[in-house]
């Protein structure tokens, strides 16, 4: 149960507005196979450095792997550490799985005889985890997914969910190489994120004295352009707060955006 709670305070904190928040991630043994029938493993976890476990596991509760024919893949031999989470992946089809941790919650605050408290939860949990006589209440809707793309041969396409913040793919996730430019899409809620600051970095930053990251801006159709100056793993962060929840009784919210994507060599 301490483990369990000291993830949830380290997610928490993750999801916590203006807080200098660890970064979390999916890590997959690989990216890329060349025949169906392998596996990979893919550790989560939430740190400073990309791609170091030095802080805590990320929780898989909200794991969705799809397959590339649509249909959910179920992750095998989960376990939770201190400082990871990891699940193997069999990969029995050609096409690219989508592999995310992806939730959709209330986070709550209130007071209660001049005593703090906090509640998160589903929208449907509300009604039960929510007093009816919590003073000074304040809600916000926190719509998160972290993700990472694994291809067996050739990519294959890759559909939108139309909720949130997403990235939908102009160059394939799994397509990409040094020195090339490659284009995203941010979506919310299935309509172009227009103005949203992206960043990118790589990994290594254990090993490095700056995060040396790129800032990017979408356009108007929500598309960035990024040339990657090396090969490895790139970490790409957004998130946007508005006013447009779409759970009752809540005004705020806040989406975020977390992929992993492995840049190849020429």
């Amino acid at each position: 149960m301490k483990t369990k709670l000291a993830g949830m305070s380290l997610l928490l904190l993750a999801l916590a507005p203006g807080a200098e928040a660890a970064r979390a991630w999916l890590l997959p043994s690989q990216t890329v196979l060349a025949r169906s029938g392998g596996w990979v493993t893919v550790d989560a976890a939430m740190a400073d450095d990309l791609f170091s476990f030095n802080q805590g596991a990320l929780p898989v509760d909200a794991l969705i792997v799809t397959a590339p024919d649509g249909q959910p893949v179920a992750g095998q031999n989960i376990a939770k550490g201190k400082t990871r989470s990891s699940f193997d992946l069999e990969l029995r089809q050609p096409g690219t799985y989508r592999v995310a941790v992806a939730d959709d919650v209330v986070m709550a605050r209130w007071e209660e005889a001049g005593k703090p408290k906090r509640w998160r939860g589903t929208p449907a949990e509300m009604a039960t985890g929510i007093p009816a006589t919590a003073e000074k209440l304040e809600l916000q809707q926190m719509q998160r997914r972290i993700e990472t793309f694994v291809s067996v041969g050739p990519p294959s396409a890759l559909a939108d969910g139309g909720a949130g913040l997403e990235l939908v793919p102009t160059t394939h996730p799994n397509d990409l190489y040094a020195g090339e430019t490659a284009k995203f899409r941010f979506l919310l809620d299935g309509k172009p994120a227009k103005d949203l600051e992206v960043e990118i970095i790589a990994g290594g930053t254990r090993y490095r004295d700056a995060p040396d990251e790129m800032l990017l801006r979408t356009d108007q159709d929500g598309l960035i352009s990024v040339k990657w100056p090396a090969a490895g793993m790139y970490w790409v962060d957004a998130s946007i707060e508005d006013e447009n929840a779409t759970v009752p009784k809540v005004k705020k919210r806040r989406a975020s955006y977390n992929g992993t994507f492995e840049v190849l060599t020429q």
